[in-house]
């Protein structure tokens, strides 16, 4: 058994692990895939040292098999292929509201919590969603594609409209795909041209925001019109500045990136326009199904999202590749 252990100023590396056996209510798994997130290239760089325990097992973006289960599991069976939903509950509170993914108590497995980028992992049962027919490459797609699906959702994309994603990455091209399969028109902008590329392989408009001028960019393409929805997936200064130069009357902002510092927003055009602004922090039970199945009818092009494959050996030659070529989408550690 192997594991990739973080310990500190990009110290990555697979080194032996022991395979954990369930309690009640947990299953151990044979992780099959995991892939690398941006919050993993966070944690590599050392971003996230006051919140992640050194030396730390990383990774949540899982599809495995199910090896052996505890007691009183009955959702998933030995063999069964599943992807995980990285949540550990604590206890509820008042000011949750019922909202257990974004309670005050939550810890993120694969953050807070040892995660899935090694060969045995055991979990609580109710993180599991049985992958079906989809195959263990794609279910380790499944975590990205339930942040979009949660994205578009909050968001309340309805067929006909225009949406704009600032930000071209993993994430914001997933966005694209599930809005699109809402019936909207998606405009991408994204200042990587190899990321451009792909984008516009996949059917959709995008815009290089350094070479072109966005908001007019949209008003041309839109006639005048602008965006029914613009998701801010960027995490940028100047993704946040004309997040608010986009949308239309009574127009949706979905903040999906992480902005840690705050960033000047121009709330006339809130008074204005009677703008909504929507944050959205990963994902609900809901989501989880509704990325399975997209992921099912193939719509979601998730062979073309895969950027590289590596073995867990290699793992930290993975993370200094992704430093290297910013233009790749998703790259998968094969732990099995």
């Amino acid at each position: 058994m192997k594991a990739a252990y973080y310990r500190g100023n990009k110290g990555l590396a697979a080194e032996p692990s022991e395979a954990i056996a369930p309690a009640a209510g947990e299953v151990r798994l044979n992780v099959a895939y995991c892939g690398v997130c941006g919050t993993d290239m966070h944690i590599y760089h050392g971003n996230m040292d006051a919140r992640v325990a050194k030396p730390q097992i990383i990774g949540h973006e899982v599809s495995a098999t199910v090896a052996e289960i505890g007691a009183g599991v009955e959702n998933v069976s030995v063999g069964d292929t599943v992807a995980v939903r990285p949540l550990k509950f604590g206890a509820p509170e008042d000011f949750d509201k019922g909202f257990s993914h974004v309670g005050k108590n939550l810890k993120f497995i694969g953050i807070d919590l040892p995660g899935g980028m090694q060969s045995s992992w055991t979990v609580p049962s109710y993180t599991l969603h049985k992958l079906g027919g989809l195959s263990l490459e794609h279910g380790a797609m499944i975590e990205p594609a339930a942040v979009a699906c949660h994205d578009v959702r909050l968001g309340e994309v309805k067929d006909g409209e225009i949406c704009v994603v600032i930000g071209g990455g993993p994430i914001g091209i997933l966005i694209a795909l599930v809005a699109r399969e809402k019936g909207a028109r998606v405009i991408v902008s994204e200042p990587n041209d190899t990321r451009i590329e792909l984008i516009r392989g996949l059917g959709f408009e995008a815009v290089n925001p350094i070479s072109a001028n966005l908001v007019d960019t949209v008003r041309e393409l839109t006639n005048g019109k602008m965006a029914d929805c613009v998701f801010e997936v960027s995490g940028s200064a100047p993704g946040v500045e004309v997040m608010t130069e986009l949308p239309n009357v009574r127009g949706r902002i979905v903040m999906v990136a992480i902005h840690p510092q705050p960033r000047p927003v121009n709330l006339f055009k809130f008074f204005w326009s009677e703008l909504k602004l929507i944050g959205a922090r990963l994902y609900e039970e809901c989501d989880f199904d509704e990325a399975i199945a997209l992921a099912a009818t193939g719509k979601l092009q998730l062979d073309k999202l895969i950027t590289e494959i590596r073995p867990l050996e290699e793992v930290g030659e993975a993370f200094a590749a992704i430093d290297a070529n910013p233009a790749g989408i998703k790259t998968l550690i094969k732990c099995g």
